[in-house]
């Protein structure tokens, strides 16, 4: 940090140093992640190698979870006495403000049910994204793209309006985060990002109108013992028009809860790779499998 203009203290040269780090300053977030990383491994947490952002104690008499995205924390675990512990031993650190249930945390709302069960969904996102495009007075479609629709490059006339063709597609990739009824359609037009066209367009406008009569649709949470992982996967038979490659759709259940999802289209195979090693990876998709 250098000396602001019109002041001096001693020497010109001199520079200011840096003892705490400031919003706005670039390595402030990183700063403020260390030192909560730090207190926390103190406390006896740890977190994990493929999401550095979410830490877990156990002990003898309970788990819990801490899950941190800049300055907003969610706790959660299986035992209130432990979390309410943890909750005032980090207020005696860092300035803290308890919000109580969890309700709303980065554009998800959680809805708890009577029955113990959490609905958590991005309505107001949803609401905003089809008010942001313009298309709060369209009709709402029963399915976000019709079974027979074949996009691909050059398909019609450009599209009059490419950033905000890439806008609204952007924004449609963050509400899967809950919408795994969305995950094809989505990666679908997402895929003419840099070269979309008028039928493209009215795809995405489909897809707005299927959102907006579902605004309230997300995912269901329920308290079970089975910890039973299992799956489903599939592949279409190289289906798109430009690559000839082909779409992997699969879902990963947790007991009754549905965890993990995506749409994505395969990876290019070597020119080496005979039909019948093709096919053979192209049924691989399809099976069913069972942990």
């Amino acid at each position: 940090m250098y000396q602001p203009e019109g002041y001096t203290n001693g020497n010109s040269n001199m520079v200011c140093k840096l003892n705490k780090a400031l919003y706005g300053l670039k390595q402030a977030p990183m700063a403020w992640f260390l030192t909560l990383q730090e207190t926390l491994f103190k406390l006896g947490f740890h977190n994990l190698k493929s999401d550095t952002s979410l830490f877990i104690r156990h002990t003898t008499t309970s788990v819990i979870y801490l899950l941190c995205y800049v300055d907003d924390i969610v706790v959660a675990g299986n035992n209130s006495t432990e979390i309410n512990l943890l909750i005032a031993e980090l207020n005696g650190i860092f300035p803290l403000k308890d919000l109580g249930n969890l309700h709303y945390f980065l554009g998800l709302e959680i809805l708890h049910l009577q029955d113990g069960r959490l609905h958590v969904s991005q309505q107001k996102y949803a609401k905003e994204l089809v008010e942001r495009a313009g298309m709060l007075d369209a009709n709402p479609m029963p399915t976000p793209m019709i079974s027979s629709l074949k996009l691909y490059q050059g398909d019609s006339k450009p599209c009059e309006d490419p950033r905000q063709y890439r806008s609204i597609v952007g924004a449609l990739q963050y509400l899967t985060t809950t919408r795994p009824d969305l995950a094809y359609s989505v990666n679908k037009v997402s895929q003419f990002m840099h070269n979309s066209t008028l039928n493209q367009w009215k795809a995405v406008k489909r897809i707005l109108r299927y959102v907006k009569g579902t605004v309230r649709e997300g995912l269901v949470f329920t308290k079970n013992t089975n910890y039973r992982i299992f799956g489903f996967a599939y592949a279409d038979w190289g289906a798109d028009f430009d690559d000839r490659k082909s779409i992997t759709g699969y879902c990963i259940y947790l007991g009754n809860n549905l965890v993990v999802w995506k749409c994505q289209k395969q990876s290019k195979l070597s020119r080496s790779t005979t039909e019948a090693e093709y096919r053979a990876v192209a049924s691989a998709q399809t099976e069913i499998m069972t942990i």
